[in-house]
């Protein structure tokens, strides 16, 4: 009983986002959590230890140095920047934010993309003098939908890659037709959605905007980076190979190491390891086992139903601990790798359903709050649709 109470009060901040009347957001719930787990003796400290999927977190950690350097070379801004500089129509415009978007975050984490582009975006919209609306949320959802392509697009597929042991190659050689379908009713479903923007066929222009570019970073960090990806597809230990990738480019005489610090995202690798040791205390319990036998009632081993109950999850505590969730019993299903697979694909397309789906909509949304408000509904207008399609189309895929 202890377990499942101490379970479903970190669930809850998850949910919400902070605990009412406290000042403890998600990762302080993580870590207060973990602690009671072991504090009132649902784990000991060895069990503890062991809970923590350390591939996931080391994975994470090397993409987080790499991203790192090639922000701070001015890479991604210096992409987007050259690619809507060649787009002269607003519908070519939509269409290159969304390749822009999605194609990066297939590899370096879709959070990245949306940190980046998002200024990019105001800014090339204030010049244009058009609604910058459609064209923040086709950043915020490709990059959702680009990031269920690989294992290293977003946190959630890191540890399903390392929960199933499906090798990089697999795993984008089935869900990347899933990201590419994604991508098309991405511009699809925002042109429709705001017909009077695309419905003017007039040409634009946009006046060139210097991009401050540190050369020997940028080629420094991009040999790594192909490195890195050429090695995730050969096959070699995908968190040994992004943890080689972060080591050498820490390797320098031109960025101070603290800059590189700042760029990671500390907090989240704390909550993934509070999550491990809150999973592992649940797991002590029968919950689990009533979770196995509730999934035999409701047939989760078909790939529709699990994708729907998956995407609910998503929606009300976030993919990451959704995924945790389902972690212990998927294995026992009748056909594992599909159903890792079908989790990792509707709990990162789920994070397009409402604003508070993903972290990357949010960071849209509030880095671009000073200039236009995106309302919820003026979101599900969109996401609502495009989660409904791109979610059936992986179902279809997958299935």
């Amino acid at each position: 009983m202890t377990a499942i109470l101490i379970f479903l009060a970190v669930y809850l901040v998850l949910a919400v986002g902070r605990l009412p009347g406290f000042r403890i957001d998600r990762p302080g719930a993580c870590i207060i959590g973990a602690t009671f787990m072991i504090g009132f003796g649902v784990l000991d400290f060895d069990q503890a230890y062991a809970a923590i999927d350390y591939d996931t977190i080391i994975l994470l950690f090397g993409i987080m140095i790499v991203v790192a350097n090639l922000r701070l070379s001015g890479f991604f801004s210096a992409v987007a920047e050259w690619v809507v500089e060649h787009a002269h129509r607003p519908i070519i415009l939509l269409a290159a934010i969304v390749f822009v978007s999605g194609v990066f975050s297939a590899f370096f984490v879709n959070d990245t993309m949306c940190l980046v582009l998002t200024p990019l975006v105001l800014e090339i919209t204030r010049q244009l003098r058009r609604n910058p609306t459609p064209y923040l949320l086709a950043v915020a959802m490709a990059a959702n939908i680009g990031s269920v392509a690989t294992i290293t697009g977003n946190p959630q597929n890191m540890m399903i890659g390392s929960f199933s042991g499906i090798g990089y190659r697999a795993f984008a050689a089935a869900l990347s037709p899933v990201a590419a379908i994604g991508l098309v009713l991405t511009v699809a479903v925002i042109t429709i959605a705001y017909r009077h923007e695309f419905r003017i066929e007039e040409k634009v222009s946009v006046e060139r905007r210097p991009v401050r570019v540190s050369r020997p970073l940028l080629w420094k960090s991009l040999a790594v980076s192909a490195g890195m990806i050429a090695g995730f597809f050969l096959g070699w230990p995908v968190p040994k190979v992004a943890l080689m990738a972060g080591a050498l480019l820490l390797v320098t005489r031109r960025v101070k190491p603290e800059r590189v610090y700042r760029e990671i995202d500390w907090s989240l690798l704390v909550l993934f390891i509070g999550l491990f040791i809150v999973v592992a205390g649940i797991e002590k319990t029968s919950v689990p086992a009533d979770l196995f036998r509730a999934s035999r009632q409701f047939h989760l081993e078909r790939t529709a139903v699990l994708s729907a109950f998956a995407a609910l999850l998503s929606n009300l505590v976030s993919n990451v601990p959704a995924v945790l969730v389902f972690k212990p019993f998927i294995p026992h299903m009748a056909n594992p790798m599909r159903s890792w697979l079908t989790l990792a694909m509707s709990t990162t397309l789920a994070g397009n359903l409402t604003i508070l789906g993903s972290v990357a909509n949010l960071i849209v949304v509030q880095r671009a709050r000073h200039e236009v408000h995106i309302g919820f509904w003026e979101y599900c207008k969109v996401g609502a649709p495009l989660t409904a399609l791109t979610i059936a189309a992986g179902v279809l895929l997958l299935g």
